[in-house]
């Protein structure tokens, strides 16, 4: 009897963590809405900014540090407290097999993931993880190619991304660092 009760109390205190995993170039108002739903459902969720090693180009302007500090200043704006996730930079693999291990490795262990991305939903398919599909907001509008895109041709873009957001990318000079990867070059 005295096992089964401690069996039953091991599992009250079993905490269901989610992992999502994404490049946030840059963080935005949908990244936000994806976390909180997420949020919902599992009681912390590990935030992977993938393609951690990949900076200074127009697909992907920023550092995987820059992407950490977005999204610690933009959860914490939006009254996310720290003890309900962690943000690990992941990099890419060059062989899909193993990149599920390699995320492993990186993260604390989780029970659930959370990706819209075909080939990450089948590598963790594949691999005995329960993979949910988080629902998307207004994606044609929150998506980092149309932040990317606005901030390019100076259009409005700070009202798609959290306002902690838009004070990091003028930390770091951001706009003109876009400016200039947009450049080409002269021969």
């Amino acid at each position: 009897m005295k096992f089964f009760k401690d069996f039953i109390a091991l599992l009250m205190v079993i905490i269901m963590r989610g992992l999502l995993v994404g490049r946030m170039q840059p963080v935005h108002e949908g990244h936000l809405q994806v976390i909180k739903r997420i949020l919902e459902d599992v009681d912390e969720v590990i935030i992977g900014v993938g393609s951690a090693q990949l900076s200074h180009t127009i697909k992907d302007p920023f550092t995987a540090g820059e992407r950490v500090m977005m999204l610690t200043k933009a959860l914490t704006e939006n009254g996310i407290s720290a003890s309900k996730y962690y943000i690990i930079p992941i990099q890419d693999v060059a062989c899909n097999s193993i990149w599920v291990a390699h995320v492993k490795m990186l993260t604390p262990p989780f029970n659930h993931v959370y990706t819209g991305n075909p080939l990450v939903q089948r590598l963790f398919k594949e691999d005995g993880n329960d993979v949910n599909i988080p629902p998307l907001y207004n994606r044609e509008v929150y998506s980092g190619t149309e932040v990317r895109r606005r901030m390019l041709e100076g259009e409005d873009w700070k009202s798609l991304v959290p306002d902690s957001v838009v004070e990091v990318i003028k930390e770091i000079d951001g706009i003109q660092r876009i400016k200039d990867l947009s450049k080409r070059e002269v021969i």
